[in-house]
């Protein structure tokens, strides 16, 4: 496995499970990942490619801001993150629950 290789492995965190990425999942063929910061949709399609073994379409990557939440009588803020939006090419799926 190459440097290049680990690098990549490292910019997928998770996939992101919920009633909003499984409905977009059935309908367009996409799958959420939440990746890091610093991650660009070429190294976000090379990952995915990498790791599941299938071919991209297309990526849309966006930042969430994080909540300001209250500890009792102080604010604090989560931190920000990045969620990509991933869209494979007809015949290619990704099953998540195997992965």
């Amino acid at each position: 496995m190459s440097i290049q290789q680990v690098k990549l492995a490292g910019v997928l965190t998770s996939p992101i499970i919920s009633e909003k990425s499984a409905t977009v999942a059935d309908t367009s063929n996409q799958f959420v990942f939440k990746v890091t910061k610093s991650a660009t949709k070429l190294q976000v399609k090379n990952a995915v490619e990498l790791m599941f073994d299938v071919k991209v379409d297309s990526v849309r990557v966006l930042n969430v801001k994080g909540k300001v939440k209250r500890f009792g009588r102080s604010l604090g803020k989560r931190s920000d993150w990045k969620k990509a939006y991933v869209k494979l090419q007809s015949g290619y799926s990704i099953e998540l629950a195997t992965a």
